[in-house]
């Protein structure tokens, strides 16, 4: 759970400390106070990418500091990305991107170890029981995202931050309204994400098998051009005899060859200066002499035979070295006949660069996937036969699979509509019906699967997802027929069927944090003590924080701040203040009536007593039991 969270120079919010509650956290204040300003800078602490105007004027950068309690998280194995350095968001860090059946699991899986074993990828871990995570945004465009005081590229702080907040803002409300997004909502309801997944194993491996069947039986002209192209490729290049050193060897070779003359005359500098000096003594006659009187000195004073002995190292030294440019000078000759073999095996090279690879070993690379392509379209025929008997069977597979899916789906869409519309009950949606529409398409190619034990088994179009298409219908109204909820719904009722969703995915919903931004957007005053005790319970299983304009939902806040805007001589902020009782009965009572009033204050009262025995009275009949905070 978010315990701290720290705001500095982020829009009209100068510096911003603020200590969140374990349970239901709830801000109020005047529309524009800046409420949906700190949710911008939880987001932005999250990952999301927003832009230099989230900078205070006249700041060079805005900050988000947040610290999460994640308790003792469980062990888990080192990955194989164990070890890579995390770096600044702009850096080339190799991301580990998920597969789309691990994506699936993950939704399902422990939150614990699913954090647990993404910090270890990445050689993180939490400190304390806690993760500090960190978000920099600067005027020059840069930005730089931290955990634990350690930078991490962009797309890590947004994998963790989906693993300890889950925030639903005013457009999120939406997402109930899109039937694509009503699938996952009833598989995380049905626990069945982890069957799902293996459908989209099968899946996945089905179509890998199929495009390489399609590229088999493509046209057989296009197919044949495609073999002498192949077949040219790889006779070229075997032919080259290419070896993975030789451009370096060659182009050593060039330079002596081309440079002889000069390495030649260099070479008999160095000899003469060495040990043949025409003009005086050479540097070994020198040291010769020098050795001479070392050997007398050393007799006369034997302290001194060390030296001696190294004189005479660096004369054989320098002997060696002397033959060595000898012997190199020997070995070096004109041969142009040499040289141009060599330019023209460069030129050879040069031109496979350009079309197979910009290095031999690539070239070589390129040479050996071309033989392995030849090697399938020349055996064809019996790789054909094979993909064939692997399409049948994976779909065999996805079809048993997704058939006892769909099973498990339309149990839970029973169960689903029921526990809908008894929380749309509770919401002043009285008789309004709900339902989840499970259907398929029938498709000859597609995967046999049998929708209901003893039924018959037919073949069925399918995804990643399996054979069904699940669509959430509703009924608003007793006499009218059930409708997608986009086409009828409003926007109060939309609020309240997300709310009634996340109340009953409660359980199943791992994310430690919920934030709700106005989610009693459309939502009358008379709903608000029943949206407000939903929000509440919603702390058995998360910490809670919730933006809010209704007094009821206000009053069953375990924590409450007030959000202002106040001018500091020609500065506009934000200030932030965690009310007390009796400022929270002035709030709440100002919210009921806007000026403070005897009437309005005692209904303040009124609210926050009712509100707290809910709370207790829930509390005793063990509703609300914290589980993962």
């Amino acid at each position: 759970m978010l315990t701290e969270l720290t705001i500095t120079d982020f829009a009209i919010i100068d510096r911003l400390e603020l200590r969140l509650n374990p349970r239901f956290n709830v801000f109020t204040g005047e529309t524009g106070a800046g409420k949906s300003i700190i949710l911008d800078a939880v987001s932005a602490l999250l990952g999301e990418k927003l832009g230099v105007e989230v900078v205070r004027s006249g700041a060079e950068r805005a900050t988000v500091y947040g610290v999460f309690a994640t308790g003792t998280l469980p062990s888990v194995k080192q990955s194989q990305n164990n070890g890579a350095t995390p770096a600044e968001e702009n850096d080339h860090l190799a991301v580990p991107q998920a597969s789309e059946a691990a994506d699936s699991q993950e939704q399902q899986a422990d939150p614990r170890l699913l954090l647990a074993q993404l910090l270890s990828d990445y050689g993180l871990e939490a400190e304390n029981g806690e993760l500090i995570l960190s978000r920099e945004i600067h005027r020059s465009g840069r930005s730089a995202a931290r955990i634990n005081q350690r930078p991490v590229p962009l797309q890590v702080l947004q994998q963790v931050g989906s693993l300890l907040v889950d925030i639903h803002g005013q457009s999120e409300h939406l997402t109930i309204l899109r039937p694509e997004q009503h699938i996952n909502y009833l598989d995380r309801y049905a626990e069945a994400m982890p069957l799902r997944a293996q459908v989209a194993a099968l899946v996945t491996e089905w179509r890998a098998a199929r495009r390489e069947l399609t590229a088999l039986q493509q046209n057989e002209r296009e197919l044949e051009r495609r073999i002498e192209l192949l077949r040219f490729q790889v006779e070229e290049i075997t032919q080259a005899k290419l070896q993975p050193n030789e451009v370096e060897e060659m182009e050593r070779e060039r330079r002596v060859l081309n440079n002889a003359e000069r390495l030649a005359q260099l070479c008999a500098g160095i000899h003469s200066a060495l040990s043949e000096a025409e003009d005086g003594q050479s540097a070994t006659d020198l040291l010769k002499g020098a050795r001479h009187a070392m050997e007398e000195l050393a007799r006369l004073d034997p302290s001194m035979q060390e030296y001696n002995a190294a004189l005479e190292e660096i004369i054989y030294r320098l002997e060696d070295v002397a033959m060595s440019v000898r012997s190199y000078q020997e070995s070096i000759e004109a041969d142009p006949a040499r040289l141009a073999e060599i330019e023209e095996r460069l030129d050879l090279i040069a031109r496979f660069r350009r079309k197979y690879g910009s290095t031999v070993e690539e070239i070589l690379k390129y040479a050996e996937d071309a033989a392995a392509e030849l090697d399938r379209y020349q055996h064809r025929e019996e790789r054909m036969a094979e993909l064939q008997a692997r399409d049948e069977a994976l779909r065999q597979q996805i079809g048993q699979i997704a058939g006892r899916l769909s099973q498990i789906r339309s149990a839970a869409a029973v169960r689903m509509a029921e526990a809908m519309e008894r929380q749309l009950d509770d919401l002043n949606m009285k008789r309004a019906r709900f339902k989840v529409e499970i259907r398929q398409q029938y498709a000859s190619d597609g995967a046999p699967a049998q929708l209901e034990p003893g039924g018959p088994i037919e073949s069925y179009a399918f995804t990643t997802t399996g054979i069904d298409r699940v669509e959430f219908l509703i009924a608003p109204n007793p006499g009218e027929p059930f409708k997608p909820l986009g086409k009828i719904a409003s926007g109060g009722e939309t609020s309240r069927l997300m709310l009634a969703l996340k109340s009953i995915l409660s359980a199943a919903d791992a994310t430690p944090t919920l934030i709700f931004d106005e989610i009693d957007s459309g939502i009358s005053g008379r709903s608000g003590q029943i949206v407000g005790e939903k929000l509440w319970n919603l702390t058995a299983n998360h910490q809670v924080i919730c933006v809010t304009h209704l007094p009821q939902i206000a009053a069953f806040g375990d924590a409450h701040f007030n959000v202002a805007k106040e001018v500091y001589g020609d500065r506009t902020i934000t200030q932030v203040r965690a009310l007390g009782y009796e400022q929270r009965t002035i709030e709440i009572g100002q919210m009921l009536g806007g000026a403070l009033t005897d009437t309005s204050r005692r209904n303040a009262e009124e609210l926050l007593q009712r509100a707290e025995e809910t709370k207790q009275e829930a509390q005793q009949n063990h509703l609300a039991s914290p589980s993962f905070r």
